[in-house]
């Protein structure tokens, strides 16, 4: 076992310095065609727990619930669009639609994938945020009707708004800065 105290060199570099800069998912024009697309009347519905999905954002999803994995299955048949809404309550197994919140993001399955365990993970990019309006079917899975989610933007050039993206950004630099500092008081490695 190799230990590192303070003095010792990590075996990475921080990957954001002061000058970073934070790099966008998605393009100025990418957003604009997302935002302009038209989101299905009717969405296939499905819950995520812990786990809330943002426009323009990739993250896999691992699915174990039987009316999840048929969602997904019968979704990648199809047009592979699906709405995904996060549970209020991580802790229930079956959740019923009051147990859903009602804003949710349109999602792209991008590939599914069968595990060596037997579960199935999905890779989904969040597209545009939907509210749903009243859920149409329980079984096999959710089904609900859907309306667009109107976000309110700032205008180009608000002076406001970019001193807030500016203290979020010295806020999260400041952050990683205490913990890549934490961890390299604590950082272990097993050989």
């Amino acid at each position: 076992m190799i230990f590192f105290k303070d003095s010792d060199k990590m075996p990475f570099e921080p990957m954001i310095d002061e000058d970073s800069d934070f790099i966008p998912l998605l393009s100025a024009e990418d957003e604009d065609n997302m935002h302009a697309e038209k989101i299905p009347e009717i969405l296939s519905i499905l819950p995520l727990r812990n786990t809330v999905l943002f426009p323009g954002v990739v993250i896999p999803i691992t699915v174990g619930r039987d009316k999840s994995i048929n969602l997904i299955k019968d979704a990648y048949k199809g047009d592979k669009t699906i709405g995904v809404v996060t549970q209020k309550n991580d802790g229930i197994e079956d959740p019923q639609p009051e147990d859903l919140h009602n804003v949710g993001t349109v999602a792209q399955i991008i590939k599914m994938l069968r595990m060596p365990d037997g579960n199935t993970t999905v890779i989904i990019q969040g597209k545009k945020r939907f509210r749903i309006k009243e859920f149409t079917q329980n079984e096999p899975y959710y089904k609900a009707k859907t309306q667009r989610f109107e976000e309110t933007r700032p205008e180009k050039g608000d002076e406001e708004f970019q001193a807030i993206v500016s203290t979020l950004k010295d806020t999260g630099h400041t952050n990683y800065s205490k913990i890549t500092t934490h961890s390299y008081r604590s950082w272990f490695c097993f050989k």
